[in-house]
């Protein structure tokens, strides 16, 4: 497979002002989807399979799908384990071709985070993949990631200034305020940029990364409850909120799974109950690839201002 260094898309997205999209996927077609999306913007994308996947396709059919599909990608792309457990996990991940690692140890106390996110940063060496480390902890539902809100904190900064500089990580997901999976937020989403400066000013000039930050598209949630869905309460991070992330701090990758799910079920949806009479795949799978990238392009052009940053 031919992958681009995650280390340079980074450091070439926060010299830029802009972020890099992760984007999860969990079938042919969304992933079809995201590299579709990423040719017609220009963008440099970073393709995201959670630990869970892994339990669903086995690595080796999941290298040949990831490598059929980037033949036809002109973008710089990266291939990413996204909330990484344990080392058997990287090790099955590096072992097919991936160059970027998540190894989330956010829900261990602190000397063991530093414990097996340092072992992981010594192994991927050995390949040359990039590691993200994850101090703080989010709340939401994400497959295998579940934390309840009284469980969730903020990442201290003086903490990730020694994370980063004992561990050697080459990029830190921190938690200031996003969640993960659809039910957000109750109330207005604020994110605490306060902290983030603060963890900049620690840290300079240094990767920071996002987890937890779809938007939630209410157009897309309209049209699942339109069409038969329930997905009461469902909201997001502001496009707004994210976009000034993108453009005014050290955030230069962004996470975005559960908006790509949201569109994808939209559309299905939509088109069984319009066309009953249908019922092959492809007649509803083509359209939902169509959404999903639409959704992913929207996101380059205007959130992530990632479009035309391809190099």
């Amino acid at each position: 497979m031919n992958l681009h260094s995650e280390r340079t898309m980074l450091k070439n997205a926060l010299l830029g002002n802009y972020a890099i999209g992760a984007f999860n996927f969990s079938n042919m077609t969304m992933l079809r989807a995201i590299v579709d999306a990423a040719n017609e913007e220009k963008s440099p994308v970073i393709l995201a399979v959670s630990e869970s996947a892994f339990k669903i396709v086995s690595p080796k059919f999941l290298r040949r799908l990831i490598q059929a599909v980037m033949e036809d990608a002109s973008v710089p792309i990266a291939l990413h384990l996204d909330h990484g457990k344990t080392i058997e996990a990287v090790q099955a991940a590096l072992d097919i071709g991936f160059n970027s690692i998540m190894i989330d140890g956010s829900s261990k106390p602190f000397n063991e985070n530093i414990e097996i996110t340092s072992k992981v940063v010594e192994i991927c060496r050995k390949y040359d993949a990039s590691v993200e480390g994850e101090l703080g902890r989010l709340a939401g539902i994400e497959d295998d990631v579940k934390v309840k809100n009284a469980d969730a904190m903020f990442t201290d900064p003086q903490e990730a200034q020694y994370f980063v500089n004992t561990t050697g990580v080459d990029s830190l997901a921190v938690a200031i305020g996003t969640s993960h999976g659809a039910y957000k937020f109750k109330g207005e989403a604020k994110l605490r940029f306060d902290i983030l400066h603060q963890i900049e000013d620690r840290l300079r000039g240094y990767p920071i990364v996002l987890h937890g930050a779809s938007s939630v598209p209410q157009d897309k949630i309209e049209q699942i409850t339109k069409y038969g869905g329930v997905m009461t309460g469902a909201k997001g991070v502001s496009e707004e909120l994210l976009k000034q992330a993108a453009q005014t701090t050290n955030v230069c990758k962004i996470n975005c799974d559960t908006d790509l799910r949201v569109a994808f079920t939209a559309s299905v949806r939509k088109t069984l109950v319009e066309h009953p009479e249908k019922f092959s795949p492809r007649d509803y799978l083509q359209p939902a690839r169509e959404d999903v990238k639409e959704l992913i392009k929207s996101k380059m052009r205007n959130v992530l201002c990632s479009s035309n940053k391809a190099e």
